[in-house]
């Protein structure tokens, strides 16, 4: 007997689960994207050839023999059932050094050694050496086609000169092995066509079949063809390097969807179905809705079916929705009805008044500005113009608010004041060194890591016969300042404890912080010191502060010349990076114990305040956003007290528009049950299915460490 669509999408939500389970088994903890890749066979091996003493392989040969070299290896995937083949399992980059984000930088080819010191002196988290975190146009890809992607390397090979062959060998070379690997899956397709005896299975293959041999010879034509292009594309970046952002998806995807309806050869119901396969397959970040030109919404009728697959589904997603003044009513409520009804973390919700910010940058229009879509974690980016980086550069302002309390509290007569001005002198030099990493992963990064699969679909890369680090449009790297809430509720308690109320002594706090609050007399002086005015509080010292080390930080991070067109954009974002990030802190003025996770990005200290916790966030967060587009997101895990039907969806959408309408712009948000995830932090292994949005990112709150799941479950606010 037939399945049906629906019944299809459920073997392969069933089949995910499984593989899941399997590899939360070979990795034990999974601090990060669920990436959609499968579970590796213990048998397989791939032995990648060093070019260098330390046993790495660098550069555009080494780089690019080496992947084409696992290419020729990568296991097939084809399932009768599903509709795209192909699926993500070994990537190169796993392959250099100790396997471990980011890369470990090859000193002895480029050395940043006279930065490190500065670097771990101010908390900075340098970025030299991250990969990718920029957007492809895959416009540009379904216009030509694998075929004439190789037929432009060639092409603008032959107006060039033998120093830049170098390139085009590697990009040819790449493409080549993309093609073999496709070809070697059609082989595969018409194998188990030749031995399958289910007529649907059989019908399935042969559609499969045809799809693909299409698109060793022609650019993709319909709806079907566009996702597999898609998946294939999407399954090589993450396969060289972890590239895994996404497109305006219902955007991209509309005019096949309109025409092949047209043609009476897709309905809605199939329409799902390809969209289900296409985010198991590549659970990449995709936006839909937002603005045009005229401010008018560009959502339509495949906006709605991105979010019944995902439903369909019910697994991790990274769908984002962007809230403007004339988005459809539906596609809103909808979303918002699917975080009550999944529970999944998804969608998020970007804001168009904060983003559009982003025309404040050289060179960038209001046009540029719409085109910047939520691609990643934390971030926006302009496709297959712009090298942002983004979510690759932090400065911890937790870590040198911590130096300099300890530079200033101990000495004779200590101040607020002088706290404030030694603050900033190290906030300046942090930024300043900042600067001179970026400046040295731009000038260097192409010799050791560069962007072969995404090269292919970025402007200008091919044309120049250069890597994206050097001929993007757009340089735009995104620094993001993290741990404000430590650094401003530290702030605030001194000046209110010591400075105004006399409450405390300046020997009284060191002496706590010196103990690391141990003690019954130094526990008086951590809850004195934590009962202060907190950042989001609302009007409070803690908002005040909060907002004054936003100004300086952006003010610093904006003013900062980089070589080149390149520029920083500043945002507040921590990633996943709490833990790691808190750990060589020591105890601080707000209450937090010494080695303790930092707060997430522009969030408050947990447990702030109770009443109206999720619209004071609102208010505070929207209040230190930056304001030059880059994001400064709201982390918020919900327990709204009322259910979807009891008026729920309409109080998460008023919360939602409010922080869109003040200027927020991000919003990754969790609607939860208190007990339910209460228990399940107890015992995970009682919820496979259930999932979180973590960070940017979803995942299975089982996969996550003990540690991750508990920041996850001590951000819950009741109440909207």
């Amino acid at each position: 007997m037939a399945l049906t669509y629906r019944e299809r999408a459920e073997y392969i939500r069933q089949r995910k689960l499984e593989y899941t389970g399997q590899k939360i088994k070979q990795r034990n903890d999974m601090d990060t994207d669920d990436d959609g890749a499968l579970p590796m066979s213990d048998d397989f091996r791939f032995i990648p050839l060093a070019n260098d003493s330390d046993g790495g392989f660098y550069g555009y040969v080494a780089q690019s023999v080496n992947f084409t070299r696992l290419l020729d290896v990568y296991p097939l995937y084809v399932d009768p059932v599903e509709l795209i083949a192909g699926r993500r399992m070994p990537k190169l980059i796993r392959y250099i050094g100790d396997g471990e984000w980011p890369t470990k930088w090859p000193h002895h080819i480029a050395s940043y050694e006279h930065l490190i010191e500065k670097q771990e002196l101010y908390g900075i988290t340098p970025g030299i050496g991250s990969s990718q975190h920029y957007a492809c146009d895959y416009d540009m890809g379904i216009r030509l086609g694998f075929t004439g992607l190789l037929d432009k390397i060639r092409s603008f090979r032959e107006m060039h000169g033998p120093d830049r062959r170098e390139f085009y060998d590697a990009e040819e070379r790449v493409l080549l092995a993309i093609l073999r690997l496709i070809q070697r899956h059609v082989d595969y397709m018409a194998f188990l066509l030749s031995v399958e005896k289910e007529e649907q299975n059989r019908q399935n293959l042969l559609e499969m079949l045809d799809c693909n041999q299409a698109l060793l010879k022609r650019p993709p034509e319909t709806f079907l063809e566009v996702c597999q292009w898609y998946a294939w594309f999407s399954q090589m970046g993450w396969s060289f390097n972890d590239l895994a952002a996404g497109v305006q998806i219902d955007r991209f995807l509309y005019p096949f969807y309109k025409r092949d309806k047209e043609a009476g050869i897709l309905d809605d119901e199939k329409a799902t179905f390809i969209l289900t396969n296409l985010l198991v397959l590549n659970p990449d970040y995709f936006q839909l809705a937002g603005p045009d030109i005229h401010g008018n919404d560009m959502s339509n009728e495949v906006s709605f079916l991105v979010l019944r697959a995902a439903h369909w589904l019910n697994s991790t997603a990274n769908i984002t929705i962007r809230l403007h003044d004339r988005i459809d009513p539906r596609l809103f409520e909808a979303g918002v009805r699917y975080l009550f009804e999944d529970g999944n973390g998804w969608p998020r919700f970007s804001g168009d008044k904060g983003l559009m910010n982003y025309v404040k940058n050289r060179g960038i229009d209001r046009q540029a500005a719409i085109d910047r879509i939520a691609l990643g974690c934390n971030w926006m980016a302009l496709p297959g113009r712009e090298y942002p980086l983004n979510d690759c550069v932090k400065i911890n302002v937790a870590h040198i608010f911590d130096r300099c309390f300890h530079e200033v509290a101990y000495k004779e007569a200590p101040s607020v004041q002088k706290l404030w001005d030694r603050f900033l002198c190290c906030l300046t030099e942090a930024v300043q060194v900042t600067a001179e990493g970026i400046a040295f992963h731009l000038e260097h990064m192409h010799k050791v890591f560069p962007e072969l699969v995404g090269n292919l679909l970025m402007h200008n890369t091919i044309e120049q016969g250069l890597d994206v680090t050097q001929a993007a449009e757009f340089i735009n790297i995104g620094v993001d300042g993290c741990g404000l809430a430590i650094a401003a509720d530290s702030f605030a308690a001194l000046e209110q404890r010591i400075e105004r109320e006399s409450l405390l002594s300046w020997n009284q706090v060191t002496a706590a912080i010196d103990r690391n609050f141990s003690g019954p007399e130094h526990e008086r002086v951590q809850l004195i010191l934590k009962s202060s005015g907190r950042y989001c509080q609302g009007a409070s010292l803690g908002d005040k502060w909060a907002d004054r080390i936003n100004r300086e930080f952006t003010r610093r991070v904006v003013d900062t010349k980089l070589p080149g067109n390149a520029i920083m954009i500043p945002g507040w974002f921590s990633w996943a990076f709490m833990a790691e990030l808190g750990r060589n802190i020591g105890a601080t003025p707000d209450g937090r114990k010494a080695g303790m996770p930092i707060t997430q990005g522009a969030n408050p200290n947990n447990n702030f305040r109770r009443d109206g916790a999720a619209t004071a966030m609102s208010n505070g967060i929207a209040m230190v956003q930056p304001g030059y587009g880059n994001p400064a997101p709201i982390q918020l895990e919900l327990d709204p007290g009322l259910k979807a039907e009891e008026g729920g969806i309409k109080r998460v959408m008023a919360l939602l528009k409010g922080h869109a309408d003040l200027g927020g712009t991000l919003i990754n948000v969790n609607i939860l049950n208190r007990e339910r995830i209460l228990d399940a932090n107890r015992h995970p292994e009682n919820y496979p299915e259930l999932v979180v949005r973590v960070t940017g990112f979803t995942a299975y709150f089982a996969a996550l460490s003990p540690q991750m799941r508990q920041l996850v479950v001590d951000r819950m606010v009741e109440s909207v």
